[in-house]
């Protein structure tokens, strides 16, 4: 009876009718974009050599690297929450946002000195992701408030567009460097580097710290209101079925080794995977941020979630051919294209402004720590039971968190919360 009541939700006009979007971005969300896709040359540099580092030169197992494939993906869950409420309770998005980047820029520099042990890389980047984790908050509410609630999933299409140009820039250019010099990571990571400051210098210099829906209100937020947020039944939906999606979906970097594994291509060749599923989702990402603005944010994210099924679908096949693998990865690019900002912009557009960091941190903490666990369990279950066993077990997985994520995610948009 739950789910019958829920599946005739999603029918009203009020879940599905939506203002149709303009391209029409404010400039705060363009400069950004424009930090993030800097930002995100820098990271996907690293994020792309990384795996065929810890694989093909130090020899670490499945388990190792989801080990520390889950601590570059959950290690930002230790202070989203803390770095959404010191932006909101001060007022100073922007300053809490550098902070975090200038930490990662400084995680960059530190993997020079990492050296050959797996052990130190995995420390290297959970502090770099400590530093994702303080700018994502305060940066995706200052995209929310710099836009208007009916154009939210448009502007974080925008940004994620950005964003996803700077992740195919990156493997692009970490490719030509180990092409020019191979095995040369260290060159890798100093260029990175580079990137990482003149995201930095960007931010500081051109993004306005207070938008136009900034909270008026002369008090500012307490602790005690922040957490409130947890007790509104409309945000903890939205909460549970975010961790639940999140724990059904395995990352990309796992994706991509075992794609290598069945078709057994050059290492070399490993980045250009990135950078492909980068091409998709920046091709995606804006015309369905405009469809999940018309026609409902909750359809289109499902419909994205959907995708996770051809991606595990290609794992599954016995001999895995290249018209297979570029299957799979568009359709891991249109999953990015229609979870990671429409996610956003649901949280975006219920949230108080007064809140909006505090609850997105909250938002991304769940998802970080449902990745986390998700990377773990997927590097477990290959280490024990093989690639194809744990691609189905994540696929059953996948199946049941969407048949319990529909009717929580009809239910959290039933009003906007007030605070």
């Amino acid at each position: 009876m739950y789910q019958v009541e829920a599946s005739k939700a999603l029918l009203k006009p009020r879940l599905w009718a939506r203002t149709p979007a303009r391209l029409n971005v404010p400039r705060n969300v363009v400069m950004l974009g424009l930090v993030s896709m800097l930002t995100d040359v820098s990271s996907e540099m690293v994020a792309t050599v990384l795996p065929l580092y810890l694989v093909f030169t130090l020899g670490a197992s499945p388990l190792a690297l989801g080990a520390i494939d889950g601590a570059y993906r959950g290690a930002a869950a230790l202070v989203q929450v803390a770095s959404g409420f010191a932006s909101d309770r001060f007022r100073r998005p922007k300053e809490v946002a550098g902070l975090g980047y200038g930490i990662s820029a400084v995680g960059k520099v530190a993997l020079v000195a990492a050296g050959n042990t797996i052990g130190g890389i995995g420390a290297i980047v959970t502090f770099d992701r400590v530093g994702k984790g303080i700018r994502t908050a305060p940066r995706d509410a200052l995209i929310s408030l710099s836009s208007s609630k009916a154009g939210l999933a448009t502007a974080f299409g925008v940004h994620r567009a950005m964003d996803s140009a700077g992740a195919m820039l990156g493997p692009l250019v970490a490719f030509g460097i180990l092409l020019a010099a191979p095995a040369r990571f260290d060159a890798v990571f100093v260029v990175s580097t580079l990137f990482a400051l003149l995201g930095l210098a960007v931010l500081v210099l051109t993004v306005q710290g207070k938008p136009k829906r900034a909270s008026r209100d002369p008090n500012a937020p307490s602790l005690r209101s922040a957490a409130g947020l947890i007790r509104d039944p409309r945000f903890a939906f939205l909460l549970v079925a975010a961790a639940v999606l999140s724990i059904a979906s395995v990352s990309d970097a796992l994706i991509y080794v075992g794609l290598q594994r069945k078709i057994d291509f050059e290492p070399a060749v490993f980045p250009l995977l990135y950078v492909i599923t980068a091409v998709i989702f920046m091709a995606f990402a804006i015309p369905v941020g405009q469809l999940a603005d018309r026609v409902g944010r909750v359809p289109v994210l499902l419909s994205g979630y959907a995708l996770l099924f051809v991606v595990y679908g290609t794992l599954l096949i016995g001999s895995l051919g290249y018209f297979e693998l570029i299957l799979c990865l568009v359709a891991l690019g249109g999953f990015f294209a229609a979870t990671e900002g429409v996610m956003t912009a649901l949280a975006g557009a219920m949230l108080p402004e007064k809140l909006q960091a505090s609850g997105i941190g909250m938002l991304t903490t769940v998802v970080s720590i449902g990745s986390l666990l998700s990377s773990l369990a997927f590097g477990a279950l290959w280490f024990a039971i093989g690639l194809q066993s744990a691609v189905l077990a994540f696929a059953v997985a996948l199946a049941v968190a969407i048949a319990v994520a529909v009717p929580l995610l009809v239910r959290s948009q039933r009003a906007p919360i007030y605070g």
